[in-house]
């Protein structure tokens, strides 16, 4: 059946992708086999360039439902996606999604509802992780922990109330014309930035546990890294935009790397400080076993292997970020995409 023009919907879902062929055709089949809100959705994909046949499903997609439209993302990171989107849609509603979650049938509809009710100008569900093989369900595992996160609510999946962030996220149109737009200098942690700029600008977020999603995260302890070094990189250049200080979880996973590197370094010269490199090193390794003993008992014991490598991937990953973001940013005054281009390598 081919797509033919239709009234304009009461909810717009957007979503910025790049190289989803994985993922995308099982997303958005979920996302139309849903609870449909009330007026009616479309789904606009703005794609990001994708080279790996993203786009050749995107097309066929498009073709067989009029509800799904394809735009071009030229910038090819989420904010340039998320703008693009947003300023093309005709909904009364924004709904964010992510090619990499899984959502609950009502996902939509709770969404809808709660927005509407008039309790926040950004409303979303918890965060949380559902991995998809053993080291993939290791890292969801510790995802959930508080050790791992320093106790953010958004991961928490029984609480309701303000967050100051909150996943992925829903809003009316209007939020965009009071609060701005996603601010496209950031790679990452934009979403942080954006509602960071809501609350300071009087707004509220708020999370309910009826709105219901399954994140996948990644597969690989390489790829956990890079992500939570890039999260920790530009978490730097928020805090340097907005002249905010970072609160305590932001500051200990690179100040016990600065800790580490002074204490072993200075070692050399004074002995004396290695017993102090020691006792930190093991005692941040008996805080590893005792976490992941925790979270193996919670979820499965066959993780339990897994989870004193994962945890590090956190904190190491987040640290480095941090510190590398405050060299390029704070020290050398880099542009934040050449310190971007420079962090990929």
């Amino acid at each position: 059946m081919e797509a033919t023009e239709s009234p304009a919907p009461k909810v717009s879902v957007v979503m910025p992708c790049r190289n989803e062929a994985a993922w995308i055709e099982k997303c958005l089949a979920a996302v139309l086999a849903a609870e449909p809100p009330a007026g009616g959705l479309e789904i606009i994909v703005a794609d990001g360039q994708s080279d790996d046949g993203t786009r050749k499903i995107l097309e066929g997609l498009a073709q067989r439902d009029f509800r799904i439209r394809m735009i071009d993302n030229p910038g090819r990171i989420v904010p340039t996606g998320l703008n693009a989107a947003i300023r093309a849609a005709r909904g009364e509603i924004i709904i964010r999604l992510d090619a990499h979650t899984e959502y609950a049938p009502d996902y939509l509809r709770q969404c809808t509802e709660l927005i509407q009710t008039g309790t926040a100008d950004n409303v979303g569900g918890p965060w949380v992780a559902e991995g998809q093989g053993w080291l993939s369900e290791a890292i969801a595992a510790a995802f959930q922990s508080p050790f791992a996160v320093g106790g953010a609510r958004g991961h928490d999946p029984d609480y309701e109330g303000p967050v100051d962030t909150v996943y992925l996220g829903c809003w009316k149109r209007a939020a965009f014309d009071r609060f701005g737009y996603f601010d496209e200098e950031l790679v990452r942690n934009q979403d942080d930035e954006y509602n960071l700029r809501l609350i300071r600008a009087g707004g509220k977020i708020w999370q309910s546990p009826k709105i219901k999603s399954r994140y996948h995260p990644r597969g690989s302890l390489s790829g956990l890294f890079r992500q939570y070094m890039q999260y920790g990189y530009w978490k730097v250049r928020v805090i340097q935009k907005h002249r905010l200080p970072a609160s305590i979880r932001h500051l200990v996973p690179g100040l016990f790397l600065v800790y580490l590197l002074l204490t072993g370094v200075a070692g050399f010269f004074w002995p004396l400080l290695w017993v102090a490199f020691g006792l930190a090193l093991g005692a941040y390794g008996f805080a590893v076993l005792l976490a992941s003993g925790l979270t193996a008992a919670r979820t499965r014991w066959k993780l339990l292997p897994a989870l004193p490598l994962v945890f590090p991937c956190y904190h190491f990953g987040y640290g480095y970020g941090f510190l590398r973001g405050l060299v390029n940013f704070m020290i050398l005054k880099r542009r934040a995409q050449a310190g971007f281009q420079q962090l990929t390598r």
